[in-house]
């Protein structure tokens, strides 16, 4: 399977699991498009990207900026939603609503609004591929607005699967891994130990689930686990 002269539109695509996954989209042949809210972090991930690719800095949670980005492509195989904030974990006694909302606005309003905006520019045998994540299925303490999100999109996909067909929409449930989101939040030696594969995730692990996604003709609706093994755990 090949991703050879596709155009691969990636949200979130400048850092982490985003970058990690449009760098291996186009090692598979594809052209690729980022976009980020941060214009340094699209700019460097140009840096890294091949001369085909271009980006632009959107504020994902501004539905005009995303109509007028996505107004400006041209049509595009496959979208890929992996923007996010940095890991906020609130405990419900003393949780902050506002804060609460905000988490929701990127991950959960923020990919809805994309596919809305998109779904006409993607190409027949197209797909979107969403982000949720491990906390869905196996929430900590303080985790409820983090595994709300993943729920909610769990959903989502399911929903959209639906609605959109024939366009394919499936997700990757990541479970912990060493990106700039989770720097700060998480001690990544005490989470390898708790995990069957000893280690915790890196984004080229996640990346290829996303590429598996995009070039299986018969997934749609479907969420992938890469978690380590942290629901068995």
């Amino acid at each position: 399977m090949t991703l050879q002269d596709q155009r691969v539109v990636v949200l979130g695509g400048t850092s982490g699991i985003g970058l990690a996954t449009a760098e291996l989209a186009a090692a598979q042949g594809a052209t690729i498009i980022v976009a980020s809210s941060n214009p340094d972090s699209v700019k460097g991930a140009l840096e890294i990207l091949p001369d085909s690719a271009t980006g632009e800095a959107v504020d994902l949670t501004d539905s005009g900026e995303v109509a007028a980005f996505f107004d400006r492509l041209e049509p595009f195989d496959h979208l890929v939603f992996t923007a996010g904030e940095s890991l906020t974990l609130l405990e419900v006694g003393t949780m902050d609503l506002d804060k609460a909302r905000k988490a929701f606005e990127v991950r959960y309003f923020g990919a809805l609004g994309a596919v809305g905006a998109a779904a006409s520019k993607i190409r027949p045998g197209g797909s979107v591929v969403l982000t949720t994540g491990a906390a869905g299925d196996r929430p900590a303490p303080g985790w409820s607005v983090a595994a709300s999100i993943c729920g909610a999109v769990d959903s989502l996909v399911r929903a959209l699967a639906v609605e959109l067909a024939p366009l394919r929409v499936n997700a990757v449930k990541p479970g912990v891994v060493r990106t700039p989101l989770w720097a700060g939040a998480m001690d990544y030696e005490q989470a390898a130990g708790g995990l069957p594969v000893r280690r915790v995730g890196e984004p080229e692990d996640i990346a290829a689930a996303y590429v598996f996604l995009m070039n299986e003709p018969f997934a749609t609706g479907s969420i992938v686990s890469v978690d380590g093994g942290h629901v068995i755990a």
